[in-house]
């Protein structure tokens, strides 16, 4: 039996809907921010913050370790809102704080109170591999170290402290899965939901670049662009850009979604996750196994996957990388298009950078807003395919403005891919909300009726 037999075989998955959203991300602070930055074809691509790196910066001298995607004031939290005491957030690695306010964020958007989740299976998965911060307070030497500090720097407590503060019963989990992590959260999201272990999930991850050193060590891989931009599947693709942030998304069984009269922003119809097996090296990707990731994927969505609109690029801007993928995705959904209709592909890496380990969930993230908007936003810095990408041939092209989805006689649909460099590959199938959800959405209320403005706030100041 081959591997495309193999894949024709995978059980149907239930549709997942995704009923919350939320994201920080380099010049976009929210979904809508995010939205309007990819619709105008821009980036948040700049310079270093002054002062981030502290006195360390100027020993980091390579053009393309000073250039990134960077959040403002990632110092600043909100202790007394979340009930975490002065010292206590100051040990607090800012990626768990970072989660939690994608968190409380991500449940406001679906209207659902937090309050109400206390003792509920809500599960919490979250992808996230640095620890810039521990590499900080360890060099600040014993002083340094308080009763706070294990807590405060233990990757696990990302998603735990979510799941301590909002009381939440389900699997918590912080995954490493490289930079496939996050959409690897997703993955295990779903398959949470429709085991019965979890009745709603929050699923992503986080990322922030606080540490010089780990710019220097991405610079000394070879992974970065020495310019300080992605040039995803161009001909003068050399690496790609850091980036930093994070995003959410809440996740319910369909049928209950549809009976909570919960706002459907997609459904995600299947997923699948493998490994690239030995290669020529460890960090060399299998273009065999991402086509079969990319086909389990569609098989357990139950939907042809010729009916693919658009599908989010891993996308790096590598050398090696991106012709690699372009023949995966090409073998998989690209030919199964019909000739002279090719499958648009892009990366969200050339507007905000590459989030690492929260990587997948920005690509997820453009994809829901696209699909629910029937728009395809411009893959930024492409002028000519890489040599070693034959588009025609593989029925792929690339959008450098602003384009309609592709007309179509069923649901939009499209999938998004994250790979880890240590071969660990994901795909995940989104498909366009219910049409009743769809009409619901769009016809709103009744001309002239009286709308309530609902303002909350944790205290009356």
């Amino acid at each position: 039996m081959n591997e495309t037999e193999k894949s024709s075989t995978e059980t149907v998955a239930e549709p997942i809907a995704v009923i919350g959203l939320s994201c920080r991300l380099p010049g976009a602070p929210d979904p809508g921010g995010f939205w309007e930055l990819l619709r105008r074809a821009e980036h948040g691509i700049t310079e270093v913050p002054e002062g981030r790196w502290g006195p360390e910066a100027d020993t980091v001298t390579d053009p393309g370790a000073r250039r990134g995607g960077f959040l403002d004031h990632v110092d600043r939290f909100d202790a007394a809102f979340f009930s975490v005491s002065p010292r206590e957030a100051a040990m607090m690695d800012p990626q768990q704080r970072l989660a939690l306010e994608l968190a409380w964020e991500a449940l406001e958007s679906a209207c659902l109170a937090p309050a109400s989740l206390d003792g509920s299976r809500t599960g919490v998965f979250l992808g996230a591999i640095s620890g810039d911060y521990a590499t900080l307070v360890h060099r600040a030497g014993h002083e340094a170290i308080t009763r706070h500090t294990m807590a405060g720097l233990q990757r696990g407590l990302i998603a735990n402290r979510i799941s301590y503060h909002l009381g939440l019963r389900g699997p918590s989990m912080a995954v490493d899965a490289a930079q496939a992590s996050s959409l690897v959260a997703v993955h295990l999201a779903c398959e949470s939901i429709r085991a019965g272990e979890s009745d709603i999930a929050l699923a992503g991850g986080v990322h922030l670049n606080l540490a010089p050193l780990s710019a220097l060590a991405a610079a000394r891989f070879g992974g970065l662009s020495p310019d300080g931009r992605s040039y995803t599947f161009d001909e003068r693709a050399n690496g790609f850009v850091r980036g930093e942030g994070g995003g959410l998304v809440l996740l319910k069984p369909l049928t209950r979604a549809l009976a909570d009269g919960d706002h459907i922003h997609c459904l995600i119809r299947g997923s699948a996750v493998n490994n690239d097996g030995t290669t020529d090296g460890l960090t060399r990707p299998d273009a065999a196994a991402q086509e079969d990731v990319v086909r389990r994927a569609w098989a357990r969505a139950g939907v042809d996957p010729a009916t693919a609109g658009y599908v989010e690029l891993h996308g790096t801007g590598t050398r090696v990388g991106d012709p690699i993928e372009a023949a995966a995705l090409g073998a998989a959904l690209g030919r199964a298009r019909p000739t002279g209709h090719p499958l648009l592909v892009g990366s969200a890496k050339t507007n905000v950078g590459h989030l690492e380990g929260a990587a997948g969930i920005v690509g997820l993230l453009k994809t829901v807003l696209s699909v629910g908007k029937g728009e395809i936003p411009a893959s930024l810095n492409f002028a000519r395919p890489n040599p070693g990408i034959p588009l025609p041939e593989l029925n792929l092209g690339v959008p450098t403005h602003l384009t309609p989805w592709p007309r179509s006689h069923g649901p939009r649909r499209a999938g998004v891919s994250s790979f880890g460099m240590g071969g660990t590959n994901c795909h995940v199938v989104v498909e366009e909300a219910p049409v009743a959800e769809r009409e619901a959405s769009v016809s709103g209320e009744a001309p002239g009726s009286v709308l309530p403005f609902v303002v909350s706030a944790r205290s009356r100041g």
